[in-house]
């Protein structure tokens, strides 16, 4: 017997289409995204700014230390509640400090990353309906054995020049390249195809089909303290970078195994998750994703198993133009940078190959966010801007920034007097 049982169905919310998601009362994507602010959000995200320049955590542009669609990420984790997104904000920069992410990603052994790949989500190389990367992650791969020597050769073997405070265990670190991959990658070269409905809007999330099929109730069993330690890191230092969820082939137990992970979730995170019958399965991925760009084992066209390389959305090889040899993304870390002019993103593949560091460009493709049209308005409107800036005196600019900080300082303190934290709990990516 296979499918979720009746309770496990009723613990999970019902599913709205990727036109209708979101669409009600302003929650979910685009709703809170950079373009789609309401005047409250937009406050939020200004006070956030001030904030955290105050404290020396953000330098403004040019270029700026920080995107704001990231800034955004930490205020919609935290309810838009400025205070605790900073206590968030700040702890993750402090992780990724004591553990040097940066360096870990632009350093990784390829070999290394890749082991990782295949443990944990995997691009499929496509998108959702609304421009969203599509990825897959079937647990019955993350078997005990599979996992134990993972972490063995995490200890042992050369992964990285990163060095690290010893607070997260060396078999966790890897997967963060992955999130690296996902937030410097992935999300930015998606942002940039332009055929989806809110082009200008950048991409910060991802859709997810977890296939649980051929998992006994002893794997689960064995895999919750892995999974539940990387998923509390992933949730507070790569907030909102989930958009959903869909689990598919839940065994007649996992009624079981819900107990123990909806634990881990807050009911926002919760209502992103859904547990989908065997004749749910196609009807549900359809409303959300094009049939040419699902996978066959559920009831699409694409051509993608489990391990596979991305099988890469045609507008990628449309608009890509390959160079030293290229044809494809190669394995291993990858990242975009702007040219000069700014009229193109590269791609640079990094990492480690026999410990020697690699610095390739695999190609280039067109710079299509923000619109030119809102780049050309935001250089219009900064002169004006700047001008009634200047006009300021430097006792009225730095009072109006004291009262910001003294705001906020007085509620993380009162917060933190009084124990009270509402920050979610851990998820898989939430």
């Amino acid at each position: 017997m296979t499918g979720p049982t009746a309770d496990t169905a009723a613990a999970v919310h019902p599913v709205k289409s990727a036109s209708s998601a979101g669409g009600e009362h302003g929650i979910g994507y685009p709703n809170g995204h950079l373009g789609h602010l309401n005047p409250e959000e937009e406050e939020s995200l200004r006070k956030f700014k001030t904030y955290l320049e105050e404290q020396g955590a953000y330098k403004p542009r040019p270029p700026p230390s920080h995107d704001d669609q990231t800034l955004l990420r930490f205020l919609r984790a935290r309810r838009w509640d400025v205070a605790q997104a900073y206590k968030q904000f700040q702890a993750t920069e402090d992780w990724r400090k004591a553990n040097d992410i940066n360096v870990l990603y632009d350093t990784i052994d390829s070999e290394a990353y890749d082991q990782a790949r295949r443990l944990y989500p995997q691009w499929t190389g496509r998108r959702d309906k609304r421009g969203i990367p599509l990825y897959l992650f079937e647990i019955r791969h993350l078997d005990s054995k599979t996992v134990s020597q993972y972490e063995k050769d995490s200890e042992t073997a050369f992964t990285s020049k990163a060095k690290t405070d010893g607070s997260t265990p060396a078999k966790l670190l890897r997967l963060f390249a992955l999130y690296e991959n996902l937030t410097r990658f992935a999300q930015p070269l998606c942002t940039h195809l332009p055929d989806r409905e809110h082009a200008h809007v950048p991409i910060t999330l991802s859709t997810n089909i977890v296939d649980v099929s051929g998992v006994s109730l002893r794997q689960f069993w064995n895999l919750k303290a892995h999974m539940q330690a990387a998923s509390t890191l992933a949730t507070a230092h790569y907030p909102e970078t989930l958009d959903r969820i869909f689990i598919i082939g839940a065994p007649y137990f996992f009624s079981t195994v819900w107990g123990w992970i909806k634990r881990w979730f807050d009911p926002i995170t919760v209502s992103k998750i859904f547990i989908l019958s065997a004749n749910e399965v196609k009807p549900t991925l359809e409303s959300f994703i094009h049939p040419q760009n699902i996978p066959k084992q559920y009831g699409g066209e694409l051509d993608f198993k489990w391990g596979d390389k991305p099988t890469l959305d045609p507008t990628i090889q449309k608009v890509a133009v390959w160079e030293k040899g290229y044809s494809d993304f190669p394995i291993g870390p990858l990242y975009w940078t702007m040219t000069e002019d700014g009229t193109r993103l590269e791609c640079i593949a990094s990492g480690t190959v026999d410990q020697k560091e690699r610095r390739d460009k695999v190609c280039s493709i067109p710079a299509t966010w923000p619109p030119r049209t809102e780049t050309k308005k935001t250089e219009e409107t900064d002169k004006p801007i700047e001008e009634a800036v200047k006009g300021l005196s430097i006792t009225e600019g730095e009072g109006a920034k004291d009262k910001v900080a003294a705001e906020i300082s007085e509620k993380t303190a009162a917060t933190e007097a009084t124990g009270t934290d509402d920050r979610a709990p851990a998820t898989v990516a939430a």
